[in-house]
């Protein structure tokens, strides 16, 4: 984990109101936990003429980051956070998180040994992918692997961080007329 996201997830804790202090950047309140909620979102914002975003990554990249998220919870992280920490400080943001009912973190950062997505990525394979994602993770009957930071999650923990995240990076977005 880099500095930057364990100063992140700690201040979050300790804050526990960093979106009410006006740091970062204005997102929209959009709380799901669940992902058919999470994709509703998605394809609303999908059919949208012309997005806006305060982040830099483009509507495709963020897809396609959501992707490896989800897939990554099947197959297995990149790297890994230390068992200490994953079973402290990362089952503790997780908890808040949920207790919050939504997730707020660096919404450019990429996970953690991830291969790196292209911001002029085509949006239609993302999308595809992302969709495909969700599917199979929905139907998943296997063992999950461990989140890089928050540990062993059940599949419903899963389902609500993944929504979560879903709806965090969605948040970035607007839909707005051409």
């Amino acid at each position: 984990m880099t500095h930057n996201r364990r100063s992140f997830l700690t201040a979050s804790l300790v804050l526990g109101t960093v979106p009410l202090l006006g740091c970062g950047p204005q997102l929209r309140d959009l709380r799901v936990s669940q992902l058919p909620a999470a994709l509703q979102e998605m394809t609303r914002l999908g059919q949208a003429p012309l997005l806006q975003s305060v982040t830099s990554w483009s509507w495709a990249k963020t897809l396609a980051h959501l992707a490896q998220s989800i897939e990554y919870s099947m197959t297995g992280y990149p790297t890994q956070n230390s068992a200490l920490f994953q079973n402290t400080l990362g089952k503790a943001a997780f908890e808040a998180f949920a207790w919050r009912g939504a997730m707020r973190h660096d919404l450019t950062e990429p996970i953690p040994g991830s291969p790196a997505i292209d911001n002029a990525a085509p949006l239609a394979p993302a999308a595809a992918r992302l969709l495909t994602a969700c599917q199979h993770f929905m139907q998943w009957d296997k063992a999950l692997q461990p989140h890089f930071a928050y540990g062993a999650l059940t599949h419903a923990e899963y389902e609500q961080a993944h929504a979560m995240h879903l709806a965090n990076h969605f948040a970035a977005f607007q839909a707005s007329a051409a």
